[in-house]
């Protein structure tokens, strides 16, 4: 589904990813884990297509398709999903008038018509019920005055309703509590599986306690150096990356 080959990619010419392979098949999660540094952050912006980042070298497939040649919003289009470490707020733009936009343009793109008012309050009323948001969250501009862990259901609010073909999660654990952490995990987790491929970028198996991967990817010096299953992690989490960063030095 997703097929990374020899991605070498730099900003302000100091060169982050060095030749840096990857696949995922459709139905798996797999996690990328690293220390402080490795590019795993660089590596979800540039598969969504964020500025700043030069790609000199390699390219991503998405079901086959070269998305390197795609503006962000033709990728998200595609199917593609990141779910930001840090959201954005944004003053001004109402949160549900911002996830009717979204899903509208999305099925726009696929050829299908527009939601009815009715069709879409059903379908974000019955997904924020699941990840426990409350229902003034929605009323508000989008993550103003939000908490890191309503930001965070907020992200996988927007993934339920969109459906990608492929998620990135970056650092979705980050500022979450142990309750947050299990409804967002509760959120992704039901999203697993009917071909949908997943990429869970993260520093702590306490995540991968709660979202399970197939296959576990470390990541030091810009590039996948180690690859297997879920017991990389608990080995992660008990020696640490001490020698991927003795490697680097």
């Amino acid at each position: 589904m997703l097929d990374i080959k020899n991605l070498h990619v730099e900003i302000d010419g100091k060169k982050i990813l060095n030749g840096l392979t990857l696949s995922v098949k459709a139905g798996e999660v797999a996690a990328i884990m690293g220390p402080n540094g490795s590019g795993k952050s660089t590596l979800s912006y540039v598969i969504a297509g964020k500025e700043d980042y030069t790609v000199t070298e390699g390219e991503i497939l998405l079901n086959g398709v070269n998305i390197l040649e795609m503006e962000a919003h033709e990728r998200a289009a595609a199917g593609l999903f990141l779910a930001f470490q840090y959201p954005l707020e944004i003053p001004g733009v109402a949160t549900m008038t911002f996830l009717k936009a979204t899903m509208n343009a999305q099925r726009k793109a696929r050829g299908e018509a527009e939601l009815t008012p009715g069709d879409f309050m059903k379908a974000v009323r019955g997904a924020a019920a699941t990840l426990g948001i409350n229902p003034d969250m929605l009323k508000r501009p989008l993550n103003v005055g939000f908490s890191g862990g309503e930001k965070k259901r907020m992200e996988i609010l927007q993934m339920t309703l969109l459906d990608p073909k492929f998620c990135i999660l970056d650092e979705t654990d980050s500022g979450l509590d142990i309750d947050a952490l299990r409804i967002v995990a509760e959120g992704v987790n039901a999203l697993r599986g009917q071909g949908r491929g997943m990429l869970v970028i993260t520093h702590y198996q306490r995540l991968l306690d709660h979202i399970v991967p197939d296959t576990v990817h470390v990541m030091a010096r810009g590039q996948i150096v180690k690859s297997g299953g879920p017991e990389i992690a608990l080995e992660l989490e008990k020696n640490g990356y001490a020698e991927y960063l003795s490697d680097a030095a």
